[in-house]
């Protein structure tokens, strides 16, 4: 982010969750198309809707790497710490560049959120700046009391994020081991769906801590290193 009131908020943007890294299974369109508006000067509205944990997040992370990579001014809020957080966080960001709000459904009927969201969208608009957003639900399902911002909430595009298949997970664990000079073998990683939550953020969470302690050891990452780190 670059944008002083980042400062305010204990948000951490990961450097590896970027286009590149993500691994669109489904979602190739989409993962185009946010690349796309990414480069280019144009006002643009997205919304991205799906399951939790199924790669949102990583995108809007993506959409910030690629406007500070543009030297760009970016911000990115998970409004899942919307309670430690005023209104007021919103006031100037129509200024920005690439703003990017993730799980936006925590703030829906909080008649106060809905105003303050509301005001932002139009304030965007006026500025030609992007915006997206993402949430659990779709536009017409997202629990928003307020008209008005439900209709903004439909401007422009968007996109349902489709979960990943174990066998895409896979891949993806293993293109990131690979990042990190890593070789995952299918078992091994097969062996790690066995014994872990099978979300995305789960799986990577666990290889970098596998990473580490494979730097660390000297060791490459087998199923009885894995029992070893893991106390599987």
């Amino acid at each position: 982010m670059s944008n002083p009131r980042q400062l305010s908020l204990p948000v951490y943007l990961p450097d590896d969750e970027t286009f590149n890294s993500f691994y669109p299974g489904d979602n190739n369109e989409m993962l185009a198309f946010l690349s796309k508006i990414s480069q280019d000067e144009n006002s643009s509205f997205i919304y991205l809707w799906g399951a939790p944990k199924s790669g949102k997040t990583h995108l809007l992370h993506a959409c910030c790497a690629a406007a500070q990579k543009r030297e760009q001014s970016s911000f990115y809020i998970p409004f899942e710490l919307h309670p430690s957080m005023s209104c007021a966080v919103l006031e100037d960001l129509h200024n920005v560049s690439m703003l990017c709000l993730d799980n936006i459904d925590q703030v829906a009927g909080n008649p106060m959120w809905e105003e303050a969201l509301f005001d932002l969208y139009n304030r965007v608009k006026e500025s030609g700046g992007k915006l997206i957003v993402s949430s659990n639900y779709s536009p017409a399902q997202s629990g928003f009391n307020l008209p008005d911002l439900v209709s903004r909430l439909s401007w422009g595009i968007s996109y349902h994020v489709k979960s990943m298949s174990d066998e895409d997970k896979l891949v993806a664990m293993q293109r990131r081991a690979e990042a990190r000079g890593l070789v995952l073998a299918d078992e091994v990683g097969r062996y790690l769906f066995n014994r872990l939550d099978r979300d995305l953020r789960t799986l990577f969470d666990t290889l970098d801590q596998l990473d580490k302690a494979s730097l660390q050891a000297q060791r490459k990452l087998t199923i009885p290193f894995i029992k070893e780190i893991l106390k599987f």
